[in-house]
C-alpha cells in the first residue's frame, strides 16, 4: 500500500464510525493518542444534557468487543509517529484482555506504563474492598524514541532530615549532601485525580467525561506544543479543550452527535 505523505493536519472534529475515518488519515500523522473506548460494561448510558444515550453492550460477548477493538487498536499504531505514545483508558473489566491484545501489536518491550488513575467517589461495598481506580494502559510507538517529560509534583517527605544554613532540607550520603528537587518528587504511575462529582461546574452533561487534569497530565508528559493530540473516542471532548489549552493540535472522533455537539461547544469556549 502506498504510503500516505503527513502534510501538517489542521485540528477538527469528525462524527461517525472511528475506524473507516482513521483509515483515511495519513501513516504517522499523530503525536499522542490517548483513547476511553467503551468498557463492556454492558450498559446504556443516558446523556444528561440534550437528546440522546449510547451502549456499551456486546452481543457477541467478549469475543465480540475484542473484535471491535483490535482493528482500532491496530490503526492507534499506524497513525502514531514514531516518537509517539498511546494511551487506553480501561477499568477491571478488560484493561488485562487489552493489554494482551496490545503487547500483539506494538510489541511487549513497548509496553511504558500500566497507570493506576486513583479516586475517591460514589458508594463503598459491603462484599469487597471499593473499586476505586481505572487502568490507562501506555505503550511507545517506538521504545526509546517516544517523547516523554518528567512531570513533578507534590512534596517530598522531609520528618527528620537535617537543613542547611537556608533552611533546605538534605539528606546525608558518602558524596556528601543530597537535596531535594525544588520542583517536588516526579510523579510515579500512581495518580490521585479527583473524579468529576455531579455537580462540578466542569461536567458537560457527558456520563463519562474524565476531568481535564487528567488529561493536561498525559499531555504534558507525552507531546510538546504544536503537536497532533488524537482521540477517537472523544465524547465530551475533554481530551481536545486540554489539547488547546496546552497549544496543541487536536483530531476528535465520536459516533453521537451530541458528544460532537458538546465538544464543538466547549472548543469554543476554550480560550
Amino acid at each position: 500500500m502506498k504510503r500516505r505523505t503527513v502534510g501538517r493536519l489542521r485540528s477538527r472534529v469528525h462524527c461517525g464510525d472511528n475506524l473507516p475515518w482513521m483509515r483515511g488519515l495519513p501513516d504517522g500523522c499523530c503525536d499522542l493518542i490517548y483513547i476511553d473506548p467503551p468498557f463492556f460494561t454492558g450498559r446504556r448510558r443516558t446523556i444528561t444534557k440534550g437528546d440522546g444515550a449510547f451502549g456499551d453492550r456486546w452481543d457477541g460477548g467478549l469475543e465480540s468487543y475484542l473484535a471491535f477493538m483490535i482493528p482500532r487498536l491496530e490503526q492507534c499504531r499506524r497513525l502514531l509517529a514514531e516518537h509517539g505514545t498511546l494511551y487506553v483508558h480501561l477499568d477491571w473489566r478488560v484493561a488485562h484482555h487489552i493489554r494482551i491484545r496490545l503487547d500483539d501489536i506494538f510489541g511487549a518491550d513497548s509496553f511504558l506504563n500500566e497507570i493506576i488513575w486513583h479516586y475517591r467517589t460514589g458508594g463503598v461495598s459491603q462484599r469487597r474492598f471499593g473499586r476505586k481506580h481505572d487502568t490507562i494502559l501506555a505503550y511507545a510507538r517506538r521504545l526509546g524514541r517516544h517523547r516523554f517529560n518528567v512531570l513533578r509534583e507534590g512534596q517530598f517527605r522531609t520528618d527528620g532530615l537535617k537543613t542547611d544554613a537556608d533552611g533546605r532540607p538534605y539528606k546525608s550520603t558518602k558524596r556528601g549532601r543530597l537535596y531535594f528537587n525544588a520542583q517536588g518528587p516526579a510523579l510515579t504511575d500512581v495518580w490521585d485525580i479527583p473524579f468529576l462529582s455531579t455537580v462540578s461546574n466542569e461536567r458537560a452533561g457527558w456520563p463519562t467525561q474524565k476531568p481535564v487534569a487528567l488529561l493536561h497530565r498525559i499531555i504534558r508528559a507525552s507531546s510538546g506544543p504544536g503537536d497532533v493530540v488524537a482521540d477517537f473516542f472523544c465524547g465530551s471532548g475533554t481530551t481536545l479543550v486540554a489539547a488547546k489549552m496546552l497549544d496543541r493540535r487536536w483530531l476528535g472522533c465520536d459516533t453521537s452527535e451530541e458528544a460532537i455537539r458538546i465538544t464543538s461547544d466547549r472548543l469554543a469556549a476554550t480560550q
